[in-house]
Order: structure tokens, then sequence, then C-alpha cells
């Protein structure tokens, strides 16, 4: 047997009672983040706001609802959006390798849930599994460091991880999940160019619409290689190079990748790299009496230079700015959602802090979050001296979890963008024990997120 046959018996024979309570409550924080950031992401009337006229226009099957806007489409499509919504604000978990795996998995599995009637522990054992996918395909791919990426990799991967979201969703067999990854696998790839414009969240969106259509089509009889993993011209070989593990795509399973390595919450609403930045900022701004007398700040990074902008031409485009994140860090001692908004990306104050930075990325210095640092040094107006180092934010994978306190401090935020106090804690409630909802609970999740008028009752 092929690597992708076994691969695809492996995953199929994967249910709910092979996935350990640990792997549980890890998914169940994931859901909750995902949903959250999904509503606050919203706000950006210039990606989602965009995105939800167009397919509204578009019309389809009033069958799985878009998360904030208010409205239904098709299955593919509003898991479309609402994988946009999910990471337009860089604020979804981080993964080891670097990767965003729950914009390109939740949303396939939420949209069939609602569509299908299925409950909520089929939802989260198929984020579960999503996950997985992704996770395996990112190890086995040895990319490790930011220069290694030839492409954005959710959208390399995460059409892959919504295939076999939606297979456990669709109970699809060995041999349709094998022709739903081959289908996924032709729709893959997004550019890492697009970093800090609106299109870079579509490459998420794309990516879960894509494997979602992929599985959907694969349980009509829709056929494609059925072993795209190790076939000439498929998917390792056209999207990879030969660093490539093709064996550890069979370590598919417990104790399940949400576990270990695990992941990162986003404290901050930006690119992960910049959050040792912002981390090293803060400590400095707690320090400095007056942030108008810094003369001049050095920033210490690894070699990343798709966030090494001196002057960022957005808000937007400041989420992957060493020197973007840090002036608000130094001047405003907090990075926040409001912090990417072009009126402080263009305030007089952030100007002038922006002037007086400058940038050494080092090559001795691993472009990988898990074994980099990054080290700032203020020179004040009067000669002294103040330095921070960051070898990890607070959340990193083997330090000290963020407690659940703090985290509910971060779904608050997410969830006041569009909903009430009401709504809010209902959401949260529900998002908390996904896995207890029944079919009708997960479409009151739904309608909650998506605003429909007297869902919260």
């Amino acid at each position: 047997m092929g690597v992708t046959q076994k691969l695809c018996e492996r995953i199929t024979r994967t249910t709910s009672g092979d996935v350990p309570e640990a792997a549980r409550i890890a998914a169940r924080r994931l859901v909750l983040d995902g949903l959250a950031v999904a509503v606050a992401g919203t706000r950006q009337e210039a990606s989602p706001g965009i995105l939800a006229s167009h397919l509204r226009e578009m019309g389809g099957a009033e069958a799985a609802s878009v998360i904030g806007f208010g409205f239904m489409t098709s299955p593919v499509n509003a898991a479309y959006i609402n994988g946009v919504s999910m990471h337009v604000l860089d604020f979804e978990p981080m993964w080891n390798p670097a990767n965003h795996q729950i914009s390109t998995t939740l949303p396939a599995a939420l949209a069939l849930a609602e569509a299908r009637g299925a409950d909520g522990q089929a939802v989260l054992i198929a984020l579960i599994k999503g996950i997985e996918m992704q996770g395996w395909i990112r190890q086995a791919s040895r990319q490790f460091e930011a220069r290694d990426a030839r492409f954005h990799p959710p959208s390399q991967v995460g059409p892959m991880g919504a295939v076999v979201a939606a297979a456990h969703m669709l109970d699809l067999d060995v041999i349709e999940l094998r022709n739903a990854l081959g289908i996924a696998a032709s729709r893959a790839g997004g550019l890492l160019a697009n970093a800090g414009t609106m299109t870079k969240s579509t490459n998420c969106g794309v990516a879960v619409a894509a494997g979602l259509d992929a599985a959907m089509l694969a349980a009509r009889g829709f056929t494609a290689n059925p072993d795209i993993f190790k076939a000439p011209q498929g998917y390792v070989a056209g999207l990879f190079d030969d660093k490539f593990v093709l064996e550890d795509l069979l370590h598919y399973g417990a104790p399940f990748r949400v576990v270990e390595p695990g992941y990162a919450i986003k404290m901050f609403p930006s690119q992960y790299g910049t959050h040792f930045a912002i981390t090293a900022a803060l400590e400095l701004h707690g320090r400095i009496a007056d942030p108008a007398a810094i003369a001049a700040v050095e920033i210490v990074t690894p070699p990343m230079y798709y966030i090494d902008r001196p002057q960022p031409v957005s808000g937007l485009a400041g989420k992957f700015s060493w020197q973007y994140v840090t002036a608000c860090g130094l001047l405003d001692g907090r990075v926040n959602m409001a912090r990417f908004e072009d009126s402080r990306r263009f305030a007089a104050d952030l100007e002038a802090m922006l002037g007086r930075i400058t940038v050494d990325m080092r090559a001795d210095i691993p472009a990988r979050f898990d074994r980099m640092h990054v080290e700032t040094t203020v020179r004040m107006k009067d000669g002294t001296l103040d330095h921070a180092r960051c070898d990890g934010p607070r959340g990193i994978w083997g330090g000290p979890p963020i407690d659940d306190a703090d985290h509910l401090v971060k779904i608050h935020d997410c969830l006041a963008v569009r909903l009430d106090d009401g709504a809010t804690e209902r959401v949260i409630a529900l998002a908390q024990h996904i896995d207890d909802l029944d079919v009708g609970e997960v479409r009151q999740l739904m309608a909650l997120l998506a605003c429909v008028e007297g869902s919260s009752t």
C-alpha cells in the first residue's frame, strides 16, 4: 500500500473513541478562540465586509450561517467568508511548525454541521482530525524557518486539513477520502507576497472552502489521483522540496497535535514573530517615563524579511512590521485591535517614532518561533540606554499557558464587537461545551454568531 492509502485508512479509522480527554479540552478552547476572533474580524469592512456583500449578491442555498453578517448561504461560501473573518485580524492561535489551522478547519466543520444536522461532538472531533492532518504535513515538510516557505503555509496545507475535517462529518470511506485529497491538492497554494493586504486572509478562506468543496464532491463520486501525496507531479512534488519526509504523515493519531506540541494562544492581533518585539517594547514602556524622550531604537531580530516594514502602508500592514508594533508598544503600553487602524498608523507621534527605529536582522538567530528571540535597545535623548529581550511571548510552547481568566478577557473583547452581553455569555457557554451540544444547540450557536435577530432568546 502507498502512503496515501495507509494515511487515509488511519484517518477513517479514527473515531471519537480514539480522542483522549486532553485533546478534547485543548480543542474546546480552540473553538471558543476561533469563533471569538471571527466575530471580531467582521469589523474589518475592507475585507470580510466586501466579501460578505460579494457572496450575498452571488446567492446560494441558505444552509449555513455567515458569522457577523446576519445571512445564510451555501456551506462552501459560508466556510469561505467565515475562514476569512477568523484569520483577518491575525489573532487566531499559532502552531509549530508555523501555520493557521483553525480558520482552515473549523469553518468547514461548522458549515456542514449546520447544513446537514450534526452535533457538537462531530464538530470537535472533525476539528481535531483536520488539525492533525495539517500539523503532520507541516512537520513532514521540514519548512521550519520562515525563509524555507515557498507558499503561505495555510494555503498549502489548509485544503488538506479541511478535507479531513469534512470527511469526518460526511463519513467518507477510504477511497472517497483519497479522491477528496486529490481534488484539494490541485487547489492548494497562496502567495506570501500578499501578507499585509486584504488578500492574505483569503488564503485561509479559500483553503477551507476548497477542502470542503473537495470532500463534498468526492462524496458524490467525483474522482482525482488517489495517490496524491507520492504521485509524480503530485502534491508533495509540486508544492514542497526534497526535504519532505513522507513517512512522517503516518504518525497521524493520538495523542494528537492539539496536545503535543500544542498551540500558542495569541494575545496580540498581529503576526506571531511581532509578539516577541511587542513583549520587549511593553517591558521597556513600563520603565520609560516619557516616550517622547526616546532618541533611537534598535531591534535585533531573526531574518524574517516580510515583517521588516519601516513604513507600513496601512494599519493592516502594521501587523507585519517589527517597527510598527514596537512603536505602538513603546508609545501606548498596549497593542490591541485598535492599534492597527489607519487612524493610529498615521498619527503624528507614531510617524515620528517610526523614524527613530532601525532593525538588525541577524542570520545567526533562528527564523522559527520556537527558537528565536528579539532584543530591543532604546537610547534616550540624555544618552542613557535601556534594553529588553524576549525569548518567547506569554503562552509560547513550553512556557506557562495563557490562563483562563486572561483568555476570557480576549474572548469578551472580540465578541463585544458584534454581540451584546447576553449573547456573548451564551456563545461562551455553548462554545466551551461544544461536544455536549445537540443539533439544535449547534444551530443556535451559529445563529448567535451570525447576529440573527432574536437568536439570543
